[in-house]
């Protein structure tokens, strides 16, 4: 498939319909950070080794994003999932997902907590530019990374190669265009597959004192669907699953998920699964009522001060 695509990518030449190239390509990419993604939770291989190896190529080498930088991170994300302070994913600006962070906004930021569940998709448009910046910082920094020599070389491979087959073949006004709707395509793809699952459901904080179970079924919600789901969001629809057991290979998780439904059921733990639209309504229903909060208090703050205002001025 990716021989085909850059097949028709040469041959189609300066076009401007090279626009829905990008789009295919987007999917691939974000395809292949799902095999990184598999890698990382040595799903593929037995041999620790051998999945760095397709992660590194994957992750770095064919998608742009550092594989040792987005290990760590996701791996903070199982161990705490939806715990405030621990967990990276709920750590994210200018979002807000409790109304302890939205009262730390203030000016633009407060602004966009207000309004942020209609933002919420031109920003994940901007996540692969937010991931590939993120990965540049990572190997050029202090970050711990096991295989730095091979994670530079291979992401500037990565820029190099993209960026000279895109300006090579296209005009610079087609290779601007193509570059943007890739990157905001890819973008809206990954955070479209990854906000469902977590994104509305309890969040915890330190005092919160659960079992490892616990802490992982009620943080997170599946997403019901067939085959096509199934291929479409790499599996991570059957996100209790995979965060009960990471390094379950994801052809497996279909089947385990009748197991663990029945046994958080008859252990009365409350397992989620829903449709993908519901999913999403329930994601930015929690997005609406965290910027409402923030409104709400705003206002409340602002009456205040005039009522405080209007006693001072009728003491004088």
């Amino acid at each position: 498939m990716p021989r085909r695509v850059g097949l028709v990518f040469v041959r189609l030449g300066p076009s401007w319909w090279q626009a829905a190239i990008s789009a295919v390509v987007a999917v691939l990419f974000a395809q292949l950070a799902f095999l990184g993604h598999d890698a990382g939770h040595r799903q593929i291989f037995r041999s620790r080794r051998a999945n760095d190896v397709v992660g590194l190529v994957c992750g770095n080498l064919l998608t742009g994003i550092s594989y040792g930088w987005w290990v760590d991170k996701h791996n903070r994300h199982h161990a705490h999932p939806n715990t405030e302070g621990r967990d990276p994913d709920i750590a994210v600006a200018p979002l807000s997902f409790t109304p302890g962070q939205a009262a730390t906004q203030r000016g633009l930021r407060a602004l966009f907590v207000r309004h942020q569940a209609a933002l919420l998709f031109p920003l994940l448009m901007v996540e692969g530019l937010h991931l590939h910046a993120n990965s540049v910082r990572a190997i050029v920094g202090r970050d711990k990374l096991r295989h730095r020599p091979a994670e530079v070389g291979l992401l500037i491979l990565h820029v190099a190669g993209y960026l000279t087959a895109v300006f090579l073949v296209l005009s610079i006004p087609q290779a601007i265009l193509f570059i943007l709707v890739n990157q905001a395509l890819f973008g809206l793809y990954l955070g479209s597959s990854f906000a469902p699952n977590h994104k509305g459901m309890p969040i915890l904080t330190e005092a919160d004192n659960l079992d490892c179970l616990r802490r992982q079924v009620l943080t997170s919600r599946n997403v019901r669907g067939g085959w096509f789901l199934d291929a479409l969001l790499g599996g991570l629809n059957y996100q209790i699953e995979h965060h009960l057991f990471p390094s379950m290979p994801r052809p497996n998780l279909r089947h385990a998920q009748p197991l663990i439904r029945q046994f958080c059921t008859e252990h009365g733990i409350a397992y989620h699964e829903t449709s993908l639209i519901r999913s999403w309504t329930q994601a930015l229903a929690h997005l609406r009522a965290v910027g409402a909060a923030r409104h709400d208090r705003e206002s409340t703050e602002a009456v205040s001060a005039s009522a405080r205002d209007a006693g001072h001025g009728g003491n004088g």
